[in-house]
């Protein structure tokens, strides 16, 4: 048998839960915007996924909206790329079904997000939340999506969604039905981490505000964030190795390389010796540069709810007609009868 061509294909999606902030726009958003240049593009807003924890139904609807907002704000173009949200194309979740039946329950146990996310209240863990990454390898595979911006922490279920693509490949003697999905991971900020403790990974679900910019900040607010960052009394380096155990001091590097869009090491070289105050005085008007026009644009999107609504359903409907013939195929080759 021939082997066949699988055509570059990038996908990758977020939650819509609690607001967006920088470590979503360096790590995610902004490389998206990158790689809907050159490869065709589906960007989907996982709300499907967010279920995995409790959830008010209003708040949802609004979060996916708000999150949709942010990807178009931050510059992924609905008329490029393909912008839809998951619970829209019901084939992610007749796909996870078979997955469910692939992946063995032991490569699942090993899920160190699982473990982090059910801590010891395991037994009571929703089914969801210890099945997410089958049904995040069936959002990758429904398009036979051949490559994933992922971040450090999710490297290990794309490994997983590897694997199930692997065993359904040999488990039904379809050789290389579905690529084994390749991880797409760029820049200088791919892990952006907490402004008040640089050993932690910034998160929207930080109980302290000053963990992390969101890409709601006003002006004022990115400014007073950034200017009460966590440092060091030392000025910054000239060279890596002064970074050693100066987590706060890298991040701030890294933050300020991503947003400059210049390797790491010219940020070094153009601050090295600097104090914290000059430096942070800089990297303030580069962040509010960047990020103010963002957050004006999601509320000029978020305006009119009905427009979002409606780039959802055609996005839906663009997704809906990629998934459908590799659904079609998927159920012969298993055996369905229809």
């Amino acid at each position: 048998m021939s082997t066949p061509v699988h055509k570059p294909l990038v996908f990758s999606g977020m939650q819509p839960t609690n607001t967006l902030h920088l470590g979503n726009y360096l790590g995610a958003l902004k490389n998206w915007v990158k790689l809907q240049q050159t490869m065709d593009s589906l960007y989907c807003v996982v709300d499907m996924h967010a279920l995995t924890a409790e959830q008010d139904p209003k708040v949802l609807a609004a979060a996916t909206r708000e999150v949709t907002a942010a990807y178009v704000a931050s510059g992924v173009d609905p008329a490029r790329a393909i912008l839809f949200n998951q619970s829209q194309v019901h084939e992610h979740a007749e796909l996870a079904w078979i997955f469910n039946c692939v992946a063995r329950f032991g490569w699942l146990g090993r899920m160190t997000q699982f473990k982090e996310k059910a801590g010891k209240n395991r037994e009571n863990a929703s089914v969801g939340l210890f099945v997410y990454p089958n049904l995040m390898a069936a959002d990758i595979l429904a398009y036979k999506a051949t490559h994933v911006p992922v971040g450090e922490d999710q490297k290990q279920h794309l490994e997983l969604a590897r694997d199930i693509a692997q065993k359904f490949n040999n488990d039904f003697g379809v050789a290389d039905f579905f690529p084994l999905p390749e991880p797409v991971i760029t820049g200088a900020a791919t892990r952006v981490m907490s402004l008040r403790d640089g050993t932690k990974k910034m998160s929207k679900s930080d109980e302290s505000d000053y963990s992390r910019i969101n890409l709601t900040d006003d002006a004022d607010t990115i400014v007073q964030k950034i200017r009460k960052a966590r440092t060091d009394p030392a000025p910054l380096p000239d060279s890596d190795a002064g970074f050693d155990g100066r987590p706060e001091a890298e991040n701030l590097i890294n933050i300020f390389a991503a947003l400059a869009d210049e390797p790491r090491e010219a940020t070094v070289a153009r601050f090295a010796g600097h104090q914290f105050s000059d430096f942070k005085s800089e990297l303030a008007d580069l962040a509010t540069a960047r990020l103010v026009p963002i957050a004006a644009e999601m509320r000029r999107l978020l305006s009119d709810p009905a427009g979002i609504d409606d780039l959802l359903r055609k996005g839906a409907e663009k997704a809906r007609a990629l998934a459908y013939p590799v659904l079609t195929d998927v159920k012969r080759i298993v055996g369905f009868v229809s």
